[in-house]
């Protein structure tokens, strides 16, 4: 099926139907879209278009940058955010119509942000799913806001242009590079996988109990990347939100962004390494903002107001290594000799650990097995047959029975040394002696270093 007809599929099909108002300059010759939806961002999102403004003239030319501004209700989210939605609103449209009226509204720095993206050839759009009658749904979140806009900006690509078509994730208080465009079409250009995730960094926290726990949390993150890396498992990727790209080809063909209120950006990524590889977009970096939040149940956000209010310690675990080694061996076990039966698989697995043995039976992998076998011509389908099943979603679901199941999470900075040791890293320890570092911040640098050797 040819892209078109394949994006032409799903905005019949599947897509949000345009019914908010959109608010827009010129919409001729677009091959890519930058979609940030905002939620009470009138102090930050102004901020993040600036960098955006900041980008080259030659990759602003076809590039749209859609906002979304999103709330639910009244009666569930917070008056006020939806007052700073109908300001952000108001500062949108005279930009988008190249009024010069300044507003009293704002954070610090919001006349100089204003100025910049004005003098630029920023190209930007605004949907308006805040006002009465536009809300999105009570049971939706960030994840509808972004698929609104997605959808909206996919309409609007043109396909017949020759540079590649691609939509690109952002949050309003994410801040980024000059190079950034440039970076991902870059990307896409080479033609090497349907998806990709920008490099990240968070920006630095003003106070220090935050600092050191977004620098843990963020350890956390890249371990669990480094820990599926070395298993061998092919969703070894970070699923951070204002991270995540794809050509127009790619988001139709999985149907789309999840709707979900927290968690969109796994779910999506878990589809999108279905169809090929999600690579990694370096040369740049994207800086999503440590603040806490409790606007969703888990995340950067919630970690970091768990940790202000003391409910958690800024310490940090991890996964126990071993977890790791089983997942290792029973992603060897299940590529190799295709004509073991599914019974004998799981005698196997149990071999390796009962309880993934009993998370698998549980799974129904010994009927799963048999299907893929009969649907796989050769290893190479066989092989993403299985990992079609033994997806990211049921990979973490393994990994929380191992841990539920007698391998509970150890302290992050062990946790992490020890990973580090069995993939062939150098000693960390020893290098935090030279440099002066904390733990928690050598450790990272390992492991952004581990992360660009292995892209």
């Amino acid at each position: 099926m040819s892209a078109l007809r394949t994006i032409r599929r799903y905005l019949d099909g599947w897509a949000e139907k345009p019914l908010h108002p959109f608010l827009a300059g010129s919409l001729d010759g677009l091959s890519r879209a930058v979609v940030i939806p905002a939620l009470a961002e009138r102090d930050s999102l102004f901020t993040t278009l600036a960098d955006l403004a900041r980008q080259p003239e030659p990759e602003l030319a076809h590039t749209l940058v859609l906002v979304v501004v999103n709330n639910r209700a009244p009666s569930i989210d917070d008056p006020a955010d939806i007052r700073n939605n109908r300001e952000t609103l108001e500062i949108l449209a005279a930009v988008i119509a190249g009024s010069d009226a300044e507003t009293a509204a704002g954070g610090p720095g919001l006349g100089e942000s204003l100025a910049c993206i004005r003098r630029s050839a920023l190209r930007l759009a605004a949907v308006d799913a805040s006002s009465p009658g536009f809300e999105i749904p009570d049971r939706d979140g960030v994840g509808l806001a972004r698929k609104i806009g997605l959808d909206r900006a996919l309409s609007l690509l043109d396909m017949s242009r020759r540079d590649p078509s691609f939509l690109v994730c952002l949050d309003a208080d994410s801040r980024v590079d000059s190079g950034y465009l440039f970076a991902a079409g870059a990307f896409f250009a080479r033609g090497e996988a349907p998806g990709a995730v920008v490099d990240f960094a968070h920006q630095e926290a003003e106070e220090p109990v935050l600092q050191e726990a977004i620098l843990r949390y963020e350890l956390f993150l890249r371990a669990y990347v480094l820990g599926l890396r070395w298993a061998g498992s092919p969703y070894a990727f970070h699923t951070v939100g204002s991270t995540i790209a794809c050509t127009g080809e790619a988001y139709a063909a999985v149907r789309g962004m999840s709707r979900r209120r927290a968690g969109e950006d796994f779910y999506f990524l878990n589809k999108l390494a279905k169809l090929g590889p999600v690579g990694r977009i370096g040369g740049t970096v994207v800086r999503p903002s440590p603040r806490p939040s409790l606007r969703v149940p888990f995340g950067t956000g919630r970690r970091m107001a768990r940790v202000l209010s003391g409910e958690e310690s800024a310490a940090g675990s991890l996964y126990e290594p071993e977890i790791f080694r089983i997942l290792r061996e029973w992603i060897r076990l299940a590529e190799e000799n295709p004509d073991r039966s599914g019974e004998d698989r799981l005698a196997e697995a149990r071999r390796i650990h009962p309880v993934l043995g009993r998370f698998l039976e549980d799974q129904s992998f010994p009927g799963a097995w048999e299907k893929i076998r009969r649907q796989a011509p050769g290893p190479a389908h066989l092989r993403r047959q299985f990992h079609g099943w033994f997806d990211a979603f049921r990979t973490l679901r393994a990994v929380h029975a191992l841990r539920d199941g007698g391998l509970p999470n150890v302290p992050l900075v062990d946790g992490v040394e020890r990973l580090l040791q069995w993939t062939g890293c150098p000693d960390a320890a020893g290098r935090r002696e030279e440099t002066g570092n904390t733990a928690a911040a050598e450790l990272l640098a390992v492991l952004w270093e581990k992360d660009r050797e292995a892209s």
